[in-house]
């Protein structure tokens, strides 16, 4: 049987189906499969390597933190007043889609002159090619509400993503000293807007520089005490 194909989203079909199903027939007006494929595209996100470990100092995947970054969500439902959850969900798991198309550039090595927001929007677009055309836009919608921070939900998951990222930095096997000094500044202008997430930061600041004592630097700076997280 003819496989039918049609528009700009027959190679993600493709790719899709074709070992699986060496002769599919695909009506171009099912969303299934354009979905599907979409789907099936996104999991290389589980294969794009971020700069940080696992505890154990596995390498970790950008899946396995937007993963996390949607249970911290999940953790603090009762104090996100007057947010939408189910959108800032949907910008948790959308956010860092892109790099499934183009990597993870740790935080440290961005070059602001590499417009790496055009690279990260330019995969994601890529990826969204497979999806129905109303389904593309909102999506895309969403991801350039995180990139410019425009909703109350898009700057909270600017600044939940960078806690979590620090989170995890915390577990992972000890690293220089440089690796906490950079955490202890690292996006603290998306951590300060709300009071839960200066209160998240309070404690991953107190927890940085207990691992920045542990390479032997002198902390000199006062030590702020992390309020409760109740």
């Amino acid at each position: 049987m003819q496989a039918l194909f049609s528009g700009c989203f027959l190679p993600h079909i493709a790719r899709m189906t074709q070992d699986t199903y060496p002769n599919p027939v695909i009506d171009p007006d099912d969303h299934l499969p354009r979905k599907l494929a979409f789907l099936q595209s996104s999991e290389r996100l589980k294969d794009t390597i971020r700069s940080g470990t696992t505890r154990s100092g596995r390498a970790e995947s950008t899946a396995e933190h937007s993963w996390r970054l949607c249970l911290l969500v999940l953790l603090f439902e009762e104090e996100l007043h007057d947010v939408d959850l189910l959108k800032l969900l949907k910008i948790c798991i959308l956010h860092d889609l892109g790099e499934a198309e183009c990597g993870d550039t740790p935080a440290p090595l961005q070059d602001p002159e590499s417009n790496r927001t055009a690279m990260e929007r330019n995969g994601f677009q890529t990826l969204c090619e497979a999806l129905p055309p109303e389904l593309a836009r909102a999506f895309l919608a969403l991801w350039d509400d995180y990139a410019g921070a425009s909703s109350k939900e898009a700057q909270l998951a600017k600044g939940l993503d960078k806690l979590e990222t620090m989170l995890q930095h915390l577990l992972m096997p000890q690293q220089d000293a440089a690796f906490y000094r950079f955490n202890l500044t690292y996006g603290r202008d998306h951590t300060d807007r709300f009071d839960l997430t200066r209160r998240l930061r309070a404690f991953v600041d107190s927890g940085t520089r207990d691992r920045l004592a542990g390479t032997g630097e002198k902390i000199t700076a006062p030590r702020p005490t992390a309020p409760p997280l109740a």
